[in-house]
């Protein structure tokens, strides 16, 4: 670590603390069974604490599980809505608490209450344990039995989020949402320097470089993770905007990729170099 430190040092003229370490936590949900799903959550919030990361971020709707049923099964229908929770259920709460104790901000996801119907929901707790962004997913899947039953939001949101060494503008949307380019649009006018992206779908070579694309033509940092195989394919990925170097040559945006299987990776946004791009 302390090589790293000077070499980052020498390189880049900046200190550590201008770096925001991203945890992609590619990891299962078992459908249907939050409590199962809590456990290996806080389990993988800790993990990703070991790790050195500043936020752990977990795929789309954790708290349940992204599945697909049979939406004209009243039993199974009324079993999935029962699992909708406010920000203070206790599910949230120990999420809550594990931020505070690792000193780590968390952004988790789970089904939602809605006004009416559920909601696909994610909350980013600060590395005190406040709730400093609640976000629901604006752009719902209509072609998806279990998105159909959804509730969609109103808005696309951002916060500062205090790391401990340096502050950060983060904005948040989900999945589909990425597809449309006025959401990332949006969020950097609101002034994101990296957006937290929850998924679930498979992220095959469209996906991705409609990922990356969002990235470039916006110049924000981008972050996104997926369920691992068998439900999804993983490939979760985290993204620099900056695509070219001072002498105009083509840089590899892409600063953290895992593979199709469970893991967790950190992905580690330079800070100032961001900004001095921005500029």
């Amino acid at each position: 670590k302390c090589l790293r430190y000077i070499f980052r040092t020498s390189l880049w003229g900046v200190t550590r603390s201008m770096f925001f370490r991203v945890a992609l936590v590619q990891i299962k949900a078992e459908p249907l069974n939050p409590l199962h799903n809590l456990q290996v959550g806080l389990e993988a919030c800790r993990k990703a604490h070991r790790k050195g990361a500043d936020l752990a971020l977990f795929p789309e709707m954790f708290s349940t599980g992204y599945i697909f049923f049979d939406g004209k099964d009243p039993d199974l229908v009324k079993k999935w809505k029962s699992m909708a929770m406010e920000t203070n259920d206790f599910w949230l709460k120990e999420f809550r608490d594990a931020a505070r104790q690792l000193q780590m901000a968390v952004c988790i996801t789970y089904l939602g209450k809605g006004k009416s119907r559920p909601r696909n929901s994610m909350v980013i707790f600060d590395r005190y344990g406040n709730n400093c962004l609640q976000y629901d997913k604006v752009h719902t899947c209509c072609f998806a039995d279990l998105e159909g039953q959804l509730e969609p939001g109103e808005e696309f949101k951002t916060t500062a989020l205090d790391t401990g060494d340096t502050t950060v503008e983060i904005g948040a949307m989900i999945c589909f949402d990425r597809e449309f380019p006025e959401s990332a649009r949006t969020l950097m006018l609101k002034g994101a320097e990296v957006i937290l992206t929850p998924n679930a779908c498979e992220l095959e070579t469209h996906r991705v470089e409609q990922f990356r694309t969002r990235a470039f033509e916006n110049m924000v940092g981008m972050a996104m993770t997926n369920y691992p195989r068998p439900l999804n394919n993983g490939n979760s990925l985290a993204v620099s905007p900056m695509a070219f170097g001072p002498d105009e040559t083509s840089m590899n945006m892409v600063i953290a990729e895992c593979g199709e299987h469970e893991e967790i990776r950190i992905a580690e946004f330079n800070l100032e170099s961001i900004r001095r791009y921005r500029e």
